[in-house]
């Protein structure tokens, strides 16, 4: 192992200071500040710019009157993974960059830390929110446990169907669970939120459950009424150069998985000098846990300039803030390495044209480093829909391809989440998961 990569590079105190809540629960006074900061707009643009279409200006107005569990409530209805959204959901990009107080040049109404502070004051004392319908006597299949099967498998329950839930990972959560940055989401909540999930009763979970040769498309129409796909996405993209292979260059993702998995997390391998290619969210959140578990130096490389880059401005500034260092304009030539590691990867600068066609020139970057972190986006993996003699349409990027109600070209065939297409965002997922359901229960209904 090539020697700047080790584990215990901080003590597990320091570790866990450093993954505190990257937003702390709002106290009750700040929740009051907050809450009367709320406009109360007719016709309020925040609800359009959220997914799952939450009524913010309804809940917010229970929070200011004391009423929180009534807040939980209105935002469950709408999005039954409304805690974890409230964590990871890009608000200033959607709800809160709407807010007309941004109008008024003033900060907008912080709606994130308001879901979450409802959510999480919702009353276990009090009864379960939600109630199942009669018995309908169908019976759908749900494929995978992620956002978009969980909020499926719930509104399907509500509506008095019987759910089976298939997930191929020993826990259900998807990208909740094995995806998110370790300081966004703590204290196990994707697995008590999915807890909450199941207190509706009819879902029947199946966990180490890959659809494939085993669990075929044939076999679960043949067993159900109905399938809802929700089976995300399971591959990496690959850079294409020349040192990709060696050790000390990783997938992103399947470190933040391990990292998510991990009792320890000042046991887990980390670089001293780390370089992550890759503009979007997860080059972000891998950056940011590896200065956190200590790494000393760590850039984030990416092709093209700043403004160009797919995580938000907020995500950018969160990196700057933890001395994270940008490499702009550089495209990755060849990782410098044998069997025992790796010691640079070499860039080529690179220029946009006026037609915005990006290409590379002479100049040459090098950037010693014992770690490259891939974060240059997920890919479909073909479909596993071997064994099963009809399938669904997919699109041009290997996607299932679907309606606006989730609708498959097969007719009893329904997708939601990372597996069609779309933001990938958590929140999407769930409304993709909640559209579905409805479209389903429609069928079911007409059969």
């Amino acid at each position: 192992m090539n020697q700047g990569i080790k584990t215990n590079r901080l003590q597990e105190s320091e570790v866990q200071a450093n993954f505190s809540d990257l937003k702390p629960l709002l106290s009750e006074k700040e929740v009051l500040v907050a809450s009367e900061r709320c406009l109360f707009c007719y016709d309020a643009p925040c609800i359009k710019a959220c997914p799952t279409s939450i009524d913010i200006p309804q809940f917010i107005r229970k929070i200011n009157t004391g009423n929180a569990h009534g807040a939980a409530k209105e935002i469950l209805s709408a999005n039954i993974l409304g805690g974890s959204c409230a964590r990871v959901c890009p608000t200033e990009e959607l709800c809160e960059q709407a807010c007309v107080r941004n109008a008024q040049e003033e900060a907008p109404v912080e709606i994130g830390r308001l879901q979450r502070y409802a959510v999480e004051n919702l009353n276990s004392d009090m009864p379960y929110p939600f109630t199942r319908a009669p018995e309908t006597g169908k019976h759908v299949a749900v494929v995978g446990a992620g956002p978009a099967g969980l909020s499926c498998a719930h509104r399907l329950a509500r509506n008095g169907h019987k759910v089976s839930i298939y997930e191929a990972a020993p826990k259900a959560g998807g990208l909740n669970e094995y995806g998110i940055a370790q300081y966004k989401m703590l204290d196990e909540f994707a697995q008590k939120e999915v807890a909450f999930v199941l207190q509706i009763g009819g879902i029947e979970m199946h966990y180490e459950s890959p659809m494939g040769n085993q669990l075929t498309l044939d076999k679960l129409r043949e067993k159900h009424d109905a399938v809802f796909l929700g089976i995300g996405l399971g591959d990496v993209n690959r850079l294409g150069v020349e040192g990709e292979d060696l050790p000390g260059v990783e997938d992103a993702v399947d470190y933040i998985r391990e990292l998510r998995q991990t009792k320890t997390m000042s046991d887990l391998p980390v670089g001293e000098r780390v370089v992550v290619i890759g503009a979007g969210m997860t080059a972000i959140d891998i950056a940011v846990q590896s200065k956190k578990l200590g790494a000393q130096e760590v850039s984030i490389a990416y092709r093209r300039d700043r403004s160009a880059m797919g995580a938000s401005e907020h995500e950018q500034e969160l990196a700057l803030q933890n001395g994270i260092r940008f490499v702009l304009n550089a495209q990755p030539e060849r990782i410098e390495g044998d069997e025992n590691g790796i010691s640079a990867i070499h860039f080529s600068k690179t220029q946009t044209h006026a037609d915005g066609k990006l290409v590379a020139t002479e100049e040459q970057i090098t950037v010693p480093c014992d770690v490259v972190f891939k974060a240059i986006g997920q890919k479909a993996t073909p479909v596993p829909f071997e064994g099963s003699n009809e399938t669904p349409n997919l699109d041009k990027r290997g996607k299932i391809a679907v309606n606006e109600h989730g609708a498959t070209s097969l007719a009893d065939v329904f997708a939601g989440g990372d597996c069609t297409d779309g933001l990938d965002l958590t929140v999407e997922a769930v409304d993709q998961g909640n559209k579905a359901a409805l479209a389903i229960h429609q069928y079911l209904q007409e059969q």
